[in-house]
């Protein structure tokens, strides 16, 4: 098989390829492909579908000499892209979420993808799908190494890509931003493509004789976590330079231990990606208590405007915000203000005095509120809304930066979901129009005393959303969710329309809600923008000129990723999209399905010989071999740990099969219940260890 794959390079024909997440390194994710157009896009049809192993992905597949790669948390796979047919599968779990990134090789050497393997970086050898020989140990590097300072079992995995600039590969982390304060670093990090030896280190937590170390008090830089790339990197990869989205310090609800602004916490950071060096940076959140983490990819483009093309990158914020600056300088480019917010009055904490506002384009989403604004459109949720709104007392502020009070409950907008969240934008650059798409809806709680802290709770946990947590409608009037065009020449709103739909309201009369969604678009010259992303398991393309709804159909489950497309050496256009749902807090299903759709009418060349012979080859190979796909999923046996179970694991951010059809030993259980516990599952830390011991007695490892 491998002498037949090393064939396939060489019998490509013209095609077009999908190298990186965003298509470029600096994500623009625009396509010049224009054979889906707004003339036919409505004759789209499934063109072929694979279904992965265990549900949850959030992948970006790539497309690099004739074959797609995509991960799932079970492994990495390579399929035939105008088929969808296996060619490999890598088994590794748990593999990072949300993609991988390639690497053309050296020398001697084959190309390699790199990924999150737990608290490992892994290199996979494209040619043969095995652990890359002479990576690291056994093709992983231990990345909880050099950022622990002691503490064994600190949080930590890589479920984001990592970036790759020439033999150099730039990872990030997830370390978590919760309580407890204490935990890894959240460093960005080079290694070498060859050897996996590190190169560079860049501490996002500003260190004492660092610029930046005077934004933290004495000795507050020790072991803090959070301030971490949970999200995509960026490359301007002509001038060398890596821009970088951190999250926020650890505790992201509480900071009176870490009085200042906290650099490099919640900042756009540019640094030169072969020694690590800052370059500039932005602060787009100072001292954050609201988890406004910032991790959409940095998109880069150049802006025509008054008759200067101005190099920029563009970041969108949970907060609704969509900052705009000269990637070269860091100077915004439709100008940027500091504007005062309340002030905290929990004892201790030291709120900033202000908070920077692009001067456009104004808010993309929903940031002011009054009791007008209570969902009305029908009655039994009126009636919810309005009785949630009472029964908790709540108190309407002026968001985004409302510091909770001890008295009621404080609702604000938006939420920590945002606004805008990881997905990220896309760009046409023949339009100079750049596309968002974001969410409206509320957070509410309270600060409470706790020992010698105070936490963030309410009667929905610390993640209240305004909505009923049953049906995950919000509890502000629509629309709930949006696609957006911004005219990068004025940085004014285009275009509106509302992104997905609500099938029990739609039901009853109530239309053109849209609704929650985690993932991005990707433009091309075909006048769409393709998006799934929205919380009712649809895929979609609108007109990008106008924003009208050009193209809609069902899917397995909620696309809680970015769309891909490429021209097949068969001819014809493809858009493919994992269906994973489970994603984002959002649900929206349990399934992990990639599917691609092409136009029915276009003639088909035939596919090289060596593509059938190698797809033969691997079906010969796993024969015998354990059937890709999940596990079958389990009922959960009913004991005192059945309840713990799925109150933590399968409400509010996916369903419980996701749970149930994996298969872990006992400290991977434990890795992946702190890691899920840090992006907000409900588990208390005297629940923890009860957790891990079911779960491993019940989902063991084979």
């Amino acid at each position: 098989m491998r002498r037949l794959f090393l064939l396939l390079p060489v019998l490509l024909t013209a095609q077009s390829e999908w190298p990186y997440f965003g298509n470029d390194p600096g994500a623009m994710r625009w396509s010049p492909l224009r054979q889906i157009n707004t003339a036919n896009v409505a004759k789209l049809q499934p063109a072929w579908t694979f279904r992965l192993g265990k549900p949850g992905s959030e992948a970006v597949p790539l497309v690099l000499q004739g074959v797609l790669y995509v991960n799932a948390p079970d492994g990495v796979y390579a399929l035939v892209p105008e088929t969808g047919e296996l060619l490999w599968k890598h088994a590794a779990a748990p593999v990072a979420i949300r993609g991988l990134a390639y690497w053309p090789g050296a020398k001697s050497l084959h190309p390699r993808l790199f990924t999150g393997n737990g608290h490992h970086l892994l290199a996979i050898d494209t040619t043969n799908g095995k652990p890359a020989p002479g990576f690291g140990n056994e093709g992983r590097v231990d990345l909880k190494a050099g950022v622990l300072d002691g503490l064994p079992d600190g949080r930590f995995q890589l479920q984001s890509p990592p970036a790759v600039f020439e033999d150099i590969v730039i990872t990030g982390s997830s370390n978590g931003e919760g309580a407890p304060t204490i935990g890894a670093y959240g460093d960005i990090r080079a290694w070498d493509a060859v050897t996996g030896k590190l190169l560079w280190t860049f501490h996002t937590v500003a260190r004492p004789g660092e610029p930046g170390g005077d934004t933290w008090p004495a000795g507050a830089y020790k072991n803090r976590s959070g301030t971490n790339a949970w999200g995509f990197f960026t490359l301007d990869a002509a001038r060398g330079i890596l821009y970088a989205p951190l999250g926020s310090p650890t505790n992201d609800f509480y900071g009176a231990d870490r009085t200042g602004d906290n650099l490099y916490g919640n900042s756009l950071v540019a640094l030169d990606a072969r020694t690590g060096k800052k370059l500039w940076h932005q602060q787009l959140v100072h001292h954050d208590i609201w988890d406004y983490d910032l991790a959409a990819p940095p998109a880069l483009f150049d802006i025509r405007r008054n008759g200067q093309t101005i190099p920029a990158v563009a970041q969108i914020t949970k907060m609704g915000l969509l900052f705009i600056f000269n990637r070269l300088t860091g100077e915004p480019v439709y100008g940027m203000e500091e504007r005062p917010i309340p002030r905290s009055v929990i004892p201790g904490e030291v709120t900033s005095k202000t908070q920077p506002f692009p001067v456009k384009p104004p808010p993309l989403s929903r940031l002011d509120f009054t009791e007008k604004d209570i969902y009305d459109r029908s009655p039994d949720h009126a009636k919810f809304c309005r009785e949630l709104f009472r029964d908790n007392r709540m108190k309407i502020g002026a968001g985004p930066y409302v510091p909770l009070g001890l008295e009621g409950n404080d609702l604000f907008f938006p939420s920590t979901l945002g606004g805008g969240n990881w997905g990220g934008v896309s760009i046409d650059p023949t339009q100079n129009l750049l596309y968002a798409n974001v969410m409206h809806i509320g957070q509410w709680g309270h600060m409470e005393k706790r020992g010698n802290e105070y936490f963030r709770t309410s009667a929905y946990g610390t993640y209240a959303r305004f909505w009923n947590r049953d049906t995950r409608i919000p509890c502000n009037q629509p629309p709930f969710g949006e696609m957006l065009a911004i005219d990068l020449a004025t940085g004014d709103v285009k275009w509106r329309s509302p992104l997905g739909r609500i099938d029990e309201l739609d039901r009853i009369g109530v239309h053109d809600t849209g609704t929650m969604n985690i993932g991005g678009s990707i433009a091309t010259a075909g006048n769409l923008v393709f998006i799934g992303a929205a919380n009712d398991s649809r895929f979609r393309a609108y007109d990008s000129r106008t924003g009208k709804l050009a193209w809609e159909v069902k899917v397995e489950a909620s696309a809680h990723t970015s769309p891909i497309t490429y021209l097949g050496r068969d001819g014809r256009q493809y858009v493919t999209v994992m269906a994973a749902g489970g994603g984002g807090f959002l649900g929206g299903g349990s399934s992990n399905t990639l599917v691609a759709f092409a136009l029915p009418d276009v003639k088909r060349k035939p596919l090289p010989a060596a593509v059938s012979q190698a797809v033969a080859a691997a079906a010969a190979k796993l024969r015998n071999e354990p059937k890709v796909g999940a596990f079958t999923p389990v009922t959960l046996p009913a004991t005192a740990a059945r309840a713990l179970a799925n109150r933590s694991c399968g409400q509010g951010c996916h369903a419980i099969e996701v749970v149930t059809t994996q298969r872990h030993s006992a400290a991977e259980w434990k890795e992946l219940v702190q890691n899920m516990i840090a992006r907000g599952a409900p588990v208390k830390d005297d629940e923890v260890q009860a957790l891990v011991d079911y779960l491993a007695a019940t989902l063991p490892r084979p």
